[in-house]
């Protein structure tokens, strides 16, 4: 394989695949995964998925009548959080790649009493007016995303001077912790999603991509390199999670 074509490829967990193959392949893990997603997310994570979560909305601080982008959503939960906090005078936007994922969120919405903006789009090209949201949060999404600083970059874009970007995802745990992290990581969890919904591929590919993905300083270097004014993180249970927030002038 030649340098040129070496650089055209990115990661897929462990693997390398074509850069524009990696969307469909992660399309193609989740819309298997969607039906269980977040059965499987309380299970594997003891639950603590929904702390972090939280924690991650009272950071973002979001007020009534806001404007909120949920990039990457998937099922709605984040969406539904920001919903109590907006009122009917705010907005929010659920948007992801994968529209298996999207139906159940917009459906979870809707039978919660809300009516959501709903878009499937690529986080690297959002089709959101520049300056537009006070508020701009990725879940557990970013890790999948091909050019992260692309998709970070799109995110400063759409976001109001003044406003924040919020980027919670899995990160590098404490190194006490990491032999633990791993052996669950490789080895429970697979068996586990191969008894409860029947496929551990997927799941071993999810932990995969944690290894991945850039940490914590990494991904703080890339988010001011594309533009933040100030980006300031830390971390959840013992790094297992990082929340980064970017802000923009």
């Amino acid at each position: 394989m030649t340098d040129k074509e070496q650089k055209h490829l990115t990661d897929f967990g462990f693997k390398k695949v074509p850069e524009e193959e990696k969307a469909e392949h992660v399309k193609e893990v989740f819309n298997e995964v969607a039906p269980r997603y977040d059965l499987m997310n309380d299970i594997l994570s003891f639950g603590l998925h929904r702390m972090w979560k939280h924690a991650a909305i009272h950071k973002a601080d979001i007020k009534e009548s806001m404007k909120v982008l949920d990039i990457a959503g998937g099922t709605g939960d984040i969406s539904l959080l920001i919903e109590k906090k907006i009122g009917p005078s705010g907005e929010v936007w659920l948007t992801d790649i994968n529209l298996e994922m999207l139906k159940i969120g917009e459906r979870r919405l809707r039978e919660a009493g809300y009516v959501p903006y709903v878009a499937e789009c690529d986080a690297e090209a959002l089709p959101c007016p520049s300056s537009y949201f006070d508020v701009v949060i990725v879940s557990y999404g970013l890790r999948n995303m091909t050019h992260k600083d692309r998709a970070l970059a799109e995110m400063l874009r759409v976001c109001k001077p003044g406003g924040k970007v919020i980027v919670l995802e899995f990160s590098k745990p404490a190194a006490w912790m990491k032999p633990f992290y791993d052996f669950y990581s490789f080895h429970v969890m697979p068996f586990l999603a191969s008894k409860i919904a029947g496929n551990a591929e997927n799941y071993r590919y999810l932990a995969e991509s944690i290894r991945m993905h850039p940490d914590q300083q990494t991904l703080a270097k890339i988010m001011s390199s594309v533009g933040f004014s100030k980006v300031e993180w830390e971390n959840f249970t013992f790094g297992i999670t990082a929340l980064h927030i970017g802000y923009k002038n």
